[in-house]
């Protein structure tokens, strides 16, 4: 039974005349200009979620740097770094299309547990604001490489609190069994190991527990933890002036209400204060979750003897993995309807259960599972709601697919900030046979 509330996120979207619309676009004009699949993104909605969390928060001054990984497109980025913010990159692609965002390097931190030497040296010489340090080799090469070029690297060790997020086991990052950051004791014994080494200018601890985490308690546990290891290490250490405490912060993917940005920052802006900390937090899916659609075409309508339909879409895994990698839910409803219950719509109708699914050639290949729908047929347009995060950004050309388009809604303006991928993209990388044959018969002679 869907709960009987408005998903409250997603300020771009809404049924108008029995259909949707993303600000003022109605979304069939949308997939006849575009075609489908469609990854549509309101501004109205990314703007308005950063503004929340950055405004939640604004007590502590905090330096909020827009998690990259989430969504990592252009367009985006330029949006959000109009906006004020920074960002948090995990790789040297992400830097790279950071900084080709035009976000200022001052405001990029670079957290992620393998950053190759060639991606420190990039990072050393853009200027990034932070590296956050997830473990000693790591440590010790930034080091090396900051002495070689004559500078010192601003770093900050990403604590392993062991506290448990409570949310899916994949997008678990802070207990003691994951692969992320450093224990206390680790941390203590780096800093007194490294801290007069030149290259190395320690400037506070990182944490980040996970994702789609929707209890600030569990938040507050970890900033606890990581404030008192900051003061027993100032004792004898350096002064640590930033605290990152990552993001992680939920959204609603099915109307029920979520800790909101002011939940997260009354339980954690106070102890900040009271600490005398600059703050550091990293939101990603917070601010485009609910800022995107995925919207499919239904090509097929499939009925078995063993009593079950099948929704076949044009979107498939490769679009779309959470439901498959993590039995990730997202509301899924007709573009040209009334209106879901989420929305607003009829309470009592019939609805009847459905696989949804793609034409990927894999039984993990939906998007939703006996999921109670309204009767859809071939040619019907579908909505997959809370596919702004973690959507375009972890697709793939499986099966040879071409990857989708993505746009962008700006009051009635749709704009195409991806273009939709041809058969060409698929092999264009790939043509250099030539090449290789030329040299391994150079190979051969020699």
């Amino acid at each position: 039974m869907l709960p009987v509330v408005k998903l409250a996120p997603m300020v771009g979207f809404s049924y108008r005349h029995a259909t949707l619309y993303c600000e003022g676009v109605a979304v069939p004009d949308a997939a006849k200009a575009l075609g489908t699949p469609l990854y549509l993104y309101s501004k109205a909605a990314v703007i308005a979620a950063y503004r929340e969390i950055r405004d939640a928060f604004a007590a502590a001054a905090p330096l909020v740097c827009y998690s990259v990984k989430a969504n990592s497109n252009l367009h985006l980025l330029r949006l959000l770094a109009a906006e004020g913010a920074g960002c948090d990159v995990v790789s040297g692609g992400e830097l790279f299309r950071a900084l080709r965002a035009g976000v200022s390097p001052q405001k990029i931190v670079y957290a992620g547990v393998g950053k190759t030497e060639e991606e420190i040296r990039y990072a050393l010489e853009s200027g990034v604001f932070c590296l956050n340090v997830e473990s000693e080799g790591e440590l010790s090469a930034i080091a090396r490489l900051a002495r070689a070029r004559r500078v010192r690297a601003r770093v900050a060790l990403r604590l392993n609190p062991d506290v448990d997020a409570h949310t899916h086991a994949h997008i678990t990052t802070g207990k003691r069994e994951n692969k992320f950051g450093l224990d206390a004791e680790t941390v203590r014994r780096l800093i007194r190991a490294h801290v007069r080494d030149v290259g190395l200018e320690f400037i506070g601890l990182h944490t980040h527990i996970g994702s789609q985490i929707t209890a600030p308690e569990v938040h507050a546990l970890a900033l606890e933890r990581m404030l008192l290891l900051m003061e027993e290490i100032e004792r004898r250490g350096p002064r640590l002036t930033y605290v990152n405490i990552g993001g992680g912060y939920g959204i609603s993917y099915d109307g029920r209400e979520v800790s909101s940005a002011q939940d997260f920052a009354e339980r954690l802006v106070p102890p900040l204060l009271s600490a005398g900390r600059k703050l550091i937090i990293e939101p990603g899916r917070f601010i485009v979750g609910n800022a995107g659609i995925l919207v499919t075409r239904v090509v097929y309508v499939k009925r078995t003897t063993a009593g079950k339909t099948f929704v076949i879409c044009d979107a498939a895994m490769n679009d779309l993995i959470r439901p498959t990698l993590y039995g990730a839910y997202h509301h899924i409803w007709p573009v040209q309807d009334e209106g879901s219950p989420l929305f607003g719509g009829p309470q009592e109708r019939a609805l009847s259960p459905v696989d949804v699914v793609g034409p990927v050639c894999e039984s993990g290949d939906y998007l939703a599972r006996d999921r109670a729908m309204p009767p859809v047929q071939e040619g019907d347009l579908l909505a997959v709601f809370g596919a702004g995060a973690y959507g375009m950004t972890m697709s793939s050309n499986y099966n040879s697919r071409p990857r989708a388009a993505e746009a962008l809604a700006d009051g009635r303006h749709l704009q195409l900030i991806r273009a939709r991928e041809r058969y060409d993209d698929l092999v264009r990388l790939e043509e250099v046979d030539g090449t290789l044959s030329h040299r391994r018969k150079e190979i051969q002679d020699e």
